[in-house]
């Protein structure tokens, strides 16, 4: 009777330390899919803020290029100016040296 009950009490022991070990593979398992779960998300939220990032770039890149073509068009605007007024300038000393040459005769 003695052996029949430590044989018992033995298998009672097996069956108890087996569940703890498989309670503990079991955890790692959820761990892991918890955490890749949260790699997940993490790298999504990454994603969707590279995204704005990159939106936020090209908005200022955008709003660049219309300051530069209007710049641009300033400075031909100038240079015309310029030119024109350059061009007046020019006509009336020649006319006055015309006007010289024609008193001088």
């Amino acid at each position: 009777m003695s052996r029949s009950m430590l044989l018992v009490f033995l298998f009672v022991i097996l069956i108890i330390t087996s569940q703890f070990e498989w309670k503990q593979q079991l955890v790692p398992e959820v761990d892991t899919r918890v955490n890749s779960q949260k790699q997940q998300q993490i790298s999504t939220r990454e994603e969707a803020v590279k995204e704005k990032i990159l939106l936020s770039q090209e908005r200022n890149i955008q709003r660049l290029n219309e300051v530069v073509r209007s710049l641009r068009e300033q400075l031909q605007q100038c240079r015309g100016r310029n030119i024109t007024n350059g061009t007046a300038l020019l006509s009336g000393h020649i006319l006055e040296l015309e006007r010289l040459h024609v008193l001088e005769d």
